[in-house]
């Protein structure tokens, strides 16, 4: 195991506060960093979503600009989150969980200002990749949370955070067209650059959130430890099959780039394509090198660690690592990907229903607030699915029905509609009842897979802080890259499918992992313990 140093953490407080958490009681210290902790990868969440409720909006008002280089923007917005959190995961074991989560807000303010000032495809590009690492944010309070709550609760604490932080991906959706149509270019009279406006907006609030944070909360409870690793280095495992399978599941986190990498190089902008052949195998080899590197500092740490024989205590079930990668890629990355694409799919798909005047009822404006649906219940759902978590006795069992519920409710979604034409006779996905009731049939629908899918992410997170406390910024990590690498994977699956399509494959990825993880999830020990 890598060399550790322990560090009281110093400030004012209280001893670690016991019973349920109550999240009213302010006067608790637990309760008031839980709920900075959440605002703070809720504003995350608001900055890294704020592409697709103004997609069509940007795609208007910027020249030369194409759906497909939307569809790449939208691609590269999850990208570089995979190594992100990685990185972020070893760091916060590192360093501690405030001082990185202020750090990344601050920083990332600055990419978001860039993109928003952005004349051409390629500014925008790389702005979007770099801006992808604010992602990495939710790993941070996971290991923030876990700090302050016993495991007995740890379900329903990660749920409530998660849940309500996830949120800014809905709220972005539900405010920011507003705010860039109506406040910045109705009321200002901004013109085509008030979407620009919107987004420098919530890049300062957020910057300015990254400081403020710093300072209101603190690592640990008063009189508990907080252990930090030495270095930064990858996870250690407990037996040679571990290494093998923490090897196999490395390969995906840079594989995922090359896909995204080699999906860029098929685009062209003024006829040209926006990578060379050339460049897009530098990448390649950039990666392949990367992986080499990685799996060789990955065996210099480990088989010594393994030769010596692992003490008994420090032993952990690597499997139940394998399975909760293979469920957060199969709920998160699945939502990633719906929250990107799901605003034009309403509105492209219902694009067929008009009012008695004859105006379009779904509006690029309603077309996010229905869309927002799918994020909306993360207020509620995946708290449920931490507490849930929490209250059954078998957390394996709780994950395998909400695996299951997310692979029905990517089927009804598939049944949203139908090929038809639209009204210039080309063939497209329609409704398949072209009627309002059917558009509240389509609404619930959503509504029904995102509580599982959203539920699923909350039981994820409920058991990983229980497999191996002493990592779990590298578990957590691992994990939430899984979900980003899912996201990439299935971006860049819908840009090479239809719509309908895509959500076949979403609820057939859920089916895989309910298999993978019936075989290897293990319920963790003391899962549910008092302290």
């Amino acid at each position: 195991m890598s060399d550790t140093d322990t560090s009281r953490n110093q400030g004012s407080g209280s001893a670690v506060e016991e019973g349920p958490p109550k999240l009213l009681a302010f006067n608790q210290e637990r309760i008031r960093v839980l709920h900075y902790t959440w605002i703070a990868f809720f504003m995350t969440f608001y900055v890294w979503f704020n592409l697709a409720p103004l997609a069509t909006t940007i795609l208007d008002s910027v020249g030369g600009l194409t759906k497909e280089h939307m569809k790449i923007l939208a691609i590269s917005n999850v990208a570089l989150t995979i190594p992100a959190r990685i990185v972020i995961g070893a760091l916060i074991d590192r360093y501690g969980s405030r001082i990185v989560f202020s750090a990344l807000m601050v920083v990332m303010a600055i990419p978001t200002i860039v993109f928003a000032w952005a004349d051409g495809f390629t500014q925008m590009l790389i702005a979007r990749l770099v801006l992808s690492s604010v992602g990495a944010g939710f790993v941070v309070g996971i290991k923030m949370v876990s700090q302050w709550f016993p495991p007995k609760y740890i379900g329903r604490a990660e749920g409530f955070y998660a849940g309500w932080g996830n949120f800014g991906s809905a709220f972005a959706a539900m405010t920011l067209p507003w705010f860039a149509l109506t406040v910045f270019e109705d009321w200002f009279n901004l013109g085509v650059d008030s979407w620009r406006w919107a987004m420098t907006l919530n890049g300062l609030v957020m910057g300015v959130y990254g400081v403020m944070y710093y300072f209101l909360v603190k690592d640990v409870p008063e009189g508990k430890t907080l252990h930090k690793s030495k270095k930064t280095e990858p996870m250690m495992v407990t037996s040679y099959g571990d290494l093998a399978q923490y090897l196999a599941l490395s390969v995906p986190l840079v594989g995922a780039l090359g896909v995204l990498a080699w999906r860029v190089s098929n685009v062209e902008v003024d006829g040209s394509a926006v990578m060379s052949k050339e460049f897009l195998y530098l990448i390649y080899a950039v990666l392949t090198a990367v992986y080499i590197g990685h799996a060789a500092k990955t065996l210099h740490i480990n088989l010594p660690y393994l030769k010596a024989g692992v003490p008994e205590e420090d032993k952990y079930h690597f499997g139940s690592v394998t399975a909760l990668n293979s469920t957060y890629f199969a709920n998160f990355g699945a939502e990633l990907a719906v929250v990107s694409m799901l605003p034009a799919f309403f509105q492209n798909t219902f694009e067929g229903l008009t009012n008695s005047s004859g105006g379009h009822i779904v509006t690029a404006t309603v077309a996010g607030l229905v869309a927002a649906s799918f994020a909306f219940v993360n207020l509620v759902a995946r708290p449920l699915g931490g507490l849930l978590s929490d209250r059954f006795e078998s957390r394996k069992k709780t994950m395998l029905i909400y695996i299951l519920g997310i692979s029905i409710g990517f089927l009804g979604m598939a049944m949203i509609g139908k090929w038809g034409t639209d009204s210039e006779g080309a063939r497209a996905i329609v409704p398949m009842f072209n009627s309002v009731w059917w558009l509240v049939i389509a609404v619930i629908i959503t509504v029904f897979a995102s509580v599982f899918v959203q539920g699923a992410e909350g039981s994820t997170f409920a058991v990983i802080p229980t497999v191996n406390k002493k990592m779990t910024g590298q578990i957590a990590g691992m994990a939430g890259a899984y979900g980003n690498v899912g996201a990439v994977i299935y971006l860049v699956v819908f840009s090479l499918v239809s719509s309908r399509s895509f959500f076949f494959i979403l609820s057939a990825g859920a089916a895989i992992s309910f298999v993978i993880t019936w075989l290897l999830l293990e319920d963790p020990k003391n899962s549910h313990a008092e302290v």
